[in-house]
């Protein structure tokens, strides 16, 4: 049975989701912002030069209207975009007017470039005209290609990679670009005759970005709620079957000095297929998947209670996952692709994702895994399926299943033969984006499973250019599992509501914004009692050159619930229930990242548990323009604790060299010294795209101890894929 305090928990809870059930209004800009696109039967050359017939015929996107650093007013760097297609291909053409002399600031030739750093054109597509999913291509000043996905009406992934051509020229007064985004990598609905666009433009000598259709400045350039209309001059055809095969084959040595063995050689091969079952839905199968090329984990101090999180970095799982990896939140995830494969080789799997009818989303995967040493062998499977309602919500039900399929003696067994998590969730969103919010119900089940195994949240946030506030509740059960998820803590009810506003002061040359913040995070356990709070207040300046400055006064109370080292250094442990209360301040900035040489750092210095501490981190990079960047990572701890209990000076810093050769050769190499765990990691990883999605790997990574710099073990992995299409 619900206790009283439980049930008022729920209500306040679901009370935070129900606000958001209200009629919503309408997309702001797809009446007034329309273009029309014609077919042609002109044979395009994509090489940057706009000369065809086909571009002089074309309707025009211009007058582009600013974005940052103010909302207002025609942009000073104009943008004017063409666009067309034929039966195989949809055709953009961008003409960036470059009013400012002087080089054009880009990062490198990298594919999927950070969009901060780089001038650049994008286009935003809605295909599917439902405000929250689409497809972003774009192309730096120097030629590199960015292409990704866009969820939750403004989220960008740029994991997903298809085939497609660009062609940039630079001039002295402008650049242009040329696209051809081939039909058989879209997803959308044959027959229609609209689709959602926006065109955006990064000009980063006149620190401006701008739109065709206006965004206001608090959301990012992809919002596809602020996005205008693509109008066709005939329905687009519904596309057939559709089959792409990509083999790989590895061999690799690795000696393991250690543990006292000898090197060993190993070779391998398996192959991932993406057949495209029709214009709106696609599946992918993976045999023997191999991630030996996935860039290492950026390792991170750990000075946490709880488990660190890393982000799933392996592209199979990353391309179209948003409607597995938006269940649930950050600290209560019921599906984690990392925990597939983590310490066994996964053997084969596959994906469905796409649409049944215009409202329906559909998501289901399935991994089945290896067994390595007294890792048994398992099955996972996840299906997610999603209603849209209103102009920009949903509601979904999933289930996220694991079962062990390896044998096992029972006697010796201590884990669960299988765990399920079963859930609905309910996003939200206005039409303008300002209001946001999620409330969901998830229940595990699992062998002596109760009422306890379940978790409940709810959130709300609304966002203008000047206010944005939010409030996060969640009450996750003792018992609440979930085996192929993310669960941070449990047996718990936390609380956290956020306010800050922005100042924009008129006519200053220098300061762009200015304001306070204030953030609560309260923890209560199953009998309501507090076990951690957090406070904080702050204040933040950002400069017209995009430098910002926020200073912050914190205050922490912790009751342990389990005994706890607080610097994770195996030292003497402080005893649950023991409660601490401390206060510290800190500083963090952030350098003009248009510059060649630029910086981040962030210091504090105050309590901490029964002592005190004081830290600073920060990274500087140099760029080589167009060729790449030389990067510095450091975090340096110094916690003092008395007597018994461990003092320590905590160092986690190394290099980065990111070098792109040119547009298709690129060499990554970084290293971390971490003293915390005695490892000094190097990992270097050359990439060569021979061929459109088709690449080369050979990739170094060696581990050494930090004091003598004896070597643990090293690697060294080559290989090969290429996409058939």
């Amino acid at each position: 049975m619900f206790s009283s305090k439980r049930l008022l928990i729920f209500s306040l809870i679901f009370l935070s989701g129900g606000i958001l059930l209200y009629s919503q209004e309408k997309a702001v800009n797809r009446d007034k912002y329309r273009i029309n696109i014609s077919r042609t039967s002109e044979e395009m050359k994509i090489d940057g030069i706009l000369d065809e017939k086909s571009w002089q015929d074309s309707e025009k996107a211009e007058n582009f209207i600013r974005v940052t650093p103010v909302d207002t007013g025609y942009a000073v760097a104009q943008t004017t975009v063409l666009i067309t297609y034929d039966k195989t291909n949809l055709y953009v053409g961008a003409i960036c007017y470059d009013p400012t002399p002087g080089k054009r600031p880009v990062e490198s030739l990298r594919r999927d470039f950070e969009f901060g750093k780089n001038d650049n054109f994008r286009v935003h597509i809605d295909t599917y005209n439902n405000l929250t999913n689409g497809f972003a291509f774009g192309v730096s000043a120097a030629g590199a290609q960015a292409d990704g996905v866009i969820n939750n009406g403004n989220q960008s992934s740029f994991t997903w990679d298809i085939k497609w051509r660009s062609s940039v020229k630079s001039y002295d007064d402008r650049w242009v670009a040329e696209m051809a985004i081939p039909f058989r990598s879209l997803r959308y609905f044959g027959g229609e005759k609209e689709w959602g666009v926006n065109f955006g433009r990064l000009d980063l000598k006149t620190n401006e970005k701008s739109a065709w259709a206006p965004v206001p400045r608090q959301f990012p350039h992809n919002s596809l709620p602020h996005a205008g209309t693509l109008v066709w001059d005939e329905p687009l055809d519904k596309a057939g079957l559709r089959l792409s095969f990509i083999p790989y084959a590895t061999g690799s040595v690795i000696k393991n000095t250690e543990a006292g063995d000898p090197a060993k050689w190993k070779w391998n091969a398996g192959f991932d297929t993406k057949m495209i079952l029709s214009t709106s839905m696609n599946l992918d199968l993976t045999v023997n998947p191999d991630y030996s090329q996935v860039e290492e984990d950026r390792q991170q101090t750990n000075l946490d209670r709880f488990e660190l999180f890393y982000p799933e970095r392996r592209q199979f799982f990353l391309e179209n996952s948003d409607l597995f990896a938006n269940l649930g939140n950050s600290q209560a995830r019921p599906f984690f692709s990392r925990r597939i494969g983590l310490n066994v080789p996964v053997n084969f799997g596959g994906r469905l994702t796409g649409r049944i009818g215009k409202k329906w989303r559909i998501g289901m995967m399935d991994m089945q895994t290896g067994s390595k040493g007294e890792n048994l062998s398992g099955n996972y499977a996840v299906a997610v399926l999603q209603r849209e309602i209103f102009s920009r919500s949903s509601i979904a039900g999933f289930l996220v299943h694991k079962q062990i399929t390896g044998t096992y003696d029972d006697s010796e067994f201590t884990g669960y033969r299988y765990n399920s998590v079963a859930g609905l969730e309910y996003n939200f969103a206005t039409a303008d984006n300002k209001l946001q919010g999620k409330t969901f119900y998830h229940q595990s089940f699992y062998p002596g499973a109760d009422m306890n195994a379940a978790a409940v949240s709810g959130n709300i946030s609304y966002s203008t250019q000047y206010l944005k506030a939010g409030i996060d509740q969640s009450w996750i059960g003792s018992d609440y599992v979930a085996e192929a998820g993310y669960i941070r803590r449990t047996g718990l009810y936390e609380i956290t509501p956020a306010v800050s506003y922005l100042f924009y002061p008129s006519g200053s040359k220098r300061i762009l914004s200015h304001g306070p913040a204030a953030s609560f995070d309260a923890i209560f356990d199953p009998e309501f009692t507090l076990t951690d709070r957090e406070t904080e207040l702050s204040y933040i300046i950002g400069w017209q050159n995009k430098s910002q400055l926020t200073v912050s006064v914190e205050e922490q109370f912790v009751k342990l619930s389990n005994a706890f080292d607080p610097t994770n250094t195996g030292g003497e442990k402080l005893q649950a229930g023991e409660q601490f209360h401390w206060k510290n301040v800190r500083a963090g900035f952030n350098s003009d990242d248009r510059k060649l040489f630029n910086y981040e750092v962030t210091t504090g210095i105050g309590g901490y548990y029964n002592g005190k501490r004081w830290d600073i981190n920060g990274q500087m990079n140099y760029r080589v323009q167009p060729y790449g960047s030389i990067g510095m990572t450091m975090s340096y701890n110094n916690i003092s604790l008395p007597e018994p209990y461990n003092s320590a000076k905590l160092i986690l810093a190394g290099p980065t060299l990111d070098i792109t050769f040119t547009d298709k050769i690129f060499l990554t190499t970084f290293v971390q010294y971490n003293n915390q765990i005695d490892n000094l990691n190097m990992n270097m990883r050359f990439q060569w795209r021979f061929a459109p999605v088709s690449d080369l790997f050979i990739v170094y990574t060696g581990n050494s101890y930090t004091e003598n710099f004896a070597n643990k073990n090293r690697g060294l992995v080559v290989k090969i894929s290429y996409w058939f299409n």
